[in-house]
C-alpha cells in the first residue's frame, strides 16, 4: 500500500542520531523528506556495519524495508539535501546539490567516529531540478558491490548499509525497477560544497564550513597557527594517497567532477566506475566521458586539478593579503605531484615485492606496466600470478600465458629477480607480502553486469549475493570461487558503464 504520510518509528529509536550538519547555517542545506514508495523490499542489510555503527540491527532487519526506502523516518532523523556546486567535466555549475540523495542524519559509531547515513534514490529534493530523485536498481546494486569491495580492499570509501527494491518503476532509456541504497560516509562534504559558498562570495560561510571540516575530519589541525593552509595541505595529502590506491587496483572512478570529490578523502559516488581488465592507461568506461577526461592514467592529474579548485575557494581564508594567499595555494598544489608520486611508487613497489629503495625501481615498475600494455595483459591477474613467480621460477608459466609475446615478460622477470634478490625477505616471505597487496578478486565489470541483469530481468539476487561474498575476502585465494578471478570472454566484455541518472 502507498503511504500517504510518513510514519514515525515506534518504540526505541533504532538509530541514535546526532545531526551536526543540520545545525549549520540554513543555506548549507534544505529540508527534504523522502517520498514513500509502494512495495519496498529489503534486498541486503549490512549487519556487521550496522553493529559497528552502534545501530539496533534487530530492529533494522525487522523494519529495514520501510526505513531504508524512506517510507518511515526514524526518530531523531532530520532529512535534508546538501547544497553544493561543482565543475562537471570542467564546466562550472554554481548550484547542483543532492538531487536524489537525502541525508537522514549522523551517528557516532562504536569507535567514537561520526558518520553520515544517507538514502540515495529516495525521491526529489529542492535540488532535483528536472530529475525524478529516484535510482534504478542496477546502479544501486553496482554501488553496493563496489563500495563494499573497496572497503575490503582497504581503500577509503563510502560503505553500503542497505539496498532496497522500491516496487516502483523508474524511467531512463527503458523502464527499470527502482531501488534505494543507504550509504555511510565519514561525511558527504565535497569540494563542490566549498565552491557553492565561494561562488556566492560567502566568506563567513566558508569559514564556518572550514572550521566544521577541521573539527570533524582533521582535528589534529585544531589550534594550528595557520589552520586553513594546514587544512588545504591535509586534504591534498588524502586525495593524493587515495588516487594512488585507486591506480594500484586498476580502479577508474569515471566521474571525477569536483562535486564527487570528498573532503574526507573517501571514494564517493560510484556511478559509471569500473576496474581494468587488460591494462590500458587510456582506458575509459564511462558512457558520458566522451573525451577521456577521467581515463585511468588521467586520474592523478585530475586529482590535482580538483585540489586547485578547492584551493581557490579557500583563498579568502589562507591569508588576508591576496598575493600571499595565492602563493600559499600555489605551493600547496605544487606539492600534490610529489605526494602522489611517493604514494603511487611505494604502492607499486610493494605489488612487485620491493620494500627497500634503489635508483632503478621506478624504471622497473614502468617496465612491467609497459610490457602489460603492449601485450594487453590482465592487470589483476598479472600481479597476482607474479606473487606465485616470486616463490619460484617454476611458477612462471601461468604469468607468461597472459602475454601475447612471452619474451616481453621474460626479459623483465630476469631484471626483477636480480632486484628482489637484494631484498632482505626470503622468497616465501616476499610472495606472502605481495599477496597481501595484490588482490585475487576485484569487482569484474562483467560479473557486476551479470548480477544486475539477473536481478533486473528475473528478480534473481543470487549472483549479487555470491559476488558480495567473494569480494569480502579479496586477498584470499578462495579456490571454490576460482572462476571469479577470470577476465571476461570477448562476448562478456563490458565496454560502457552508466551513471544511472
Amino acid at each position: 500500500m502507498t503511504l500517504s504520510a510518513h510514519e514515525k518509528a515506534a518504540g526505541a529509536a533504532p538509530i541514535a542520531f546526532d545531526n551536526s550538519y543540520a545545525r549549520l547555517p540554513a543555506h548549507f542545506h534544505a529540508a527534504a523528506n523522502p517520498t514513500p514508495v509502494s512495495e519496498p523490499w529489503l534486498i541486503k542489510f549490512n549487519r556487521p556495519l550496522a553493529l559497528e555503527l552502534g545501530l539496533d540491527a534487530e530492529a533494522l532487519e525487522r523494519d529495514g524495508a520501510a526505513i531504508f526506502s524512506g517510507n518511515t523516518i526514524p526518530e531523531g532523523a532530520e532529512p535534508l539535501g546538501m547544497a553544493y556546486a561543482g565543475h562537471q567535466f570542467g564546466q562550472f555549475v554554481p548550484l547542483l546539490g543532492d538531487g536524489r540523495a537525502i541525508l537522514l542524519g549522523e551517528v557516532i559509531d562504536t569507535h567514537g567516529r561520526r558518520s553520515d547515513i544517507q538514502l540515495k534514490g529516495a525521491g526529489k529534493t529542492p535540488y532535483s531540478r528536472r530529475g525524478d530523485g529516484r535510482a534504478a536498481l542496477g546502479p544501486v546494486l553496482r554501488e553496493y558491490i563496489v563500495s563494499e569491495a573497496m572497503f575490503a580492499l582497504g581503500i577509503p570509501a563510502t560503505r553500503a548499509l542497505a539496498a532496497v527494491v522500491t516496487g516502483e518503476p523508474v524511467y531512463r532509456d527503458r523502464v527499470l525497477p527502482g531501488g534505494v541504497i543507504t550509504r555511510v560516509a565519514a561525511s558527504h562534504i565535497r569540494v563542490g560544497t566549498f565552491q557553492f559558498l565561494a561562488a556566492r562570495g560567502d566568506t563567513e560561510g566558508l569559514k564556518v564550513l572550514a572550521d566544521y571540516v577541521i573539527d570533524r575530519h582533521y582535528p589534529e589541525i585544531k589550534g594550528h597557527e595557520r589552520p586553513y593552509p594546514a587544512l588545504l595541505e591535509a586534504v591534498i595529502e588524502r586525495q593524493a594517497s587515495l588516487i594512488a590506491r585507486w591506480l594500484s587496483v586498476g580502479f577508474i572512478h569515471g566521474v571525477m567532477n569536483t562535486d564527487n570529490c570528498a573532503i574526507s578523502g573517501e571514494t564517493i559516488d560510484f556511478g559509471p566506475c569500473a576496474f581494468l581488465d587488460a591494462y590500458d592507461p587510456a582506458k575509459v568506461f564511462s558512457s558520458i566521458d566522451r573525451g577521456g577526461r577521467y581515463a585511468y592514467a588521467s586520474q592523478p592529474a585530475i586529482g590535482q586539478w580538483n585540489m586547485a579548485r578547492f584551493a581557490e575557494t579557500l583563498l579568502p581564508l589562507l591569508d588576508p593579503e591576496p598575493s600571499e594567499a595565492v602563493n600559499l595555494a600555489n605551493d600547496a598544489i605544487a606539492g600534490y605531484g610529489p605526494r602522489f608520486q611517493n604514494h603511487w611508487l611505494t604502492g607499486m613497489k610493494a605489488k612487485i615485492g620491493l620494500h627497500t629503495e634503489e635508483d632503478g625501481d621506478l624504471d622497473l615498475v614502468q617496465g612491467l606496466l609497459s610490457a602489460m600494455h603492449r601485450n594487453e595483459a590482465d592487470f589483476t591477474l598479472t600481479f597476482r600470478r607474479l606473487c606465485d613467480a616470486a616463490e619460484s621460477s617454476a611458477h612462471d608459466g601461468p604469468l607468461r600465458d597472459l602475454f601475447a609475446n612471452p619474451a616481453d615478460i621474460d626479459a623483465w622477470l630476469f631484471a626483477w629477480r636480480e632486484r628482489t634478490g637484494r631484498e632482505p625477505l626470503s622468497d616465501a616471505q616476499t610472495a606472502a607480502a605481495m599477496r597481501a597487496v595484490n588482490p585475487a578478486f576485484i569487482p569484474r565489470n562483467h560479473r557486476i553486469e551479470q548480477a544486475i541483469r539477473a536481478a533486473e530481468d528475473d528478480g534473481d539476487f543470487s549472483l549479487f549475493e555470491a559476488l558480495n561474498d567473494v569480494l569480502a575476502n579479496p586477498y584470499a585465494d578462495q579456490p571454490q570461487f576460482a572462476s571469479y578471478t577470470a577476465p571476461p570472454a570477448p562476448s562478456e566484455e563490458v565496454l560502457k558503464t552508466f551513471c544511472g541518472t
